[in-house]
């Protein structure tokens, strides 16, 4: 494993996963629920910065390695997963759009795997639709997190409602692609 700074803000951001979910079980009499908020939107906020980050320095400083390139979509999805867990404990994420976003990050994992190991690995690139969700998702997690109104017209959990929904809905439609790439091959290999 080498380490470099790519790799260390990538550490970092799996190491942050537990203190993001432990700031809901601290007692109100150490933080309130807006400051937990806040607190937590922070660390996601946060952790999204050091996803774009990390690949950016990997380029820059020539720096990329097969670990990164393992590590960092493992780190993004174990904190999108954990994120969308605690909206979900919250009550402020249906089930079944959590279940729909990290059902598909697990069978595309499971996917570019498989298709690597048949010697197709570079027929399932990140497509358009994956990007557009990928954006989707990581703007209405945090307004997800917030929760809490901005002045009297801004509603974070509204504006972030329909942005998960809209994620949930390009989830499908890139899983949906991805398959249509896959299944040729699936046939072909059996």
């Amino acid at each position: 494993m080498p380490f470099n700074l790519p790799n260390l803000l990538t550490w970092m951001r799996i190491l942050a996963i537990p203190l993001f979910v432990g700031i809901f079980y601290f007692p109100p009499t150490w933080l309130s629920p807006s400051d937990q908020n806040l607190i937590a939107t922070v660390i996601f906020t946060g952790a999204a910065i050091t996803d774009w980050l990390d690949g950016y320095l990997a380029r820059v400083l020539h720096q990329t390695s097969a670990f990164g390139a393992f590590l960092d979509p493992v780190a993004d999805k174990l904190m999108v997963a954990a994120a969308l867990i605690v909206l979900v404990y919250l009550a402020r994420l249906d089930a079944l759009i959590a279940f729909i976003i990290i059902g598909r990050e697990i069978t595309i994992s499971a996917l570019r795997e498989w298709m690597a190991q048949i010697g197709k690995g570079k027929s399932l690139t990140v497509s358009f639709l994956g990007k557009l969700k990928t954006v989707s998702q990581m703007a209405a997690i945090p307004l997800l997190l917030y929760h809490d109104k901005i002045g009297d017209h801004f509603d974070p959990q509204q504006v972030g409602t329909w942005l998960i929904y809209l994620a949930a809905i390009l989830t499908l439609l890139s899983m949906a692609y991805y398959l249509k790439v896959a299944i040729p091959q699936a046939l072909k290999h059996g």
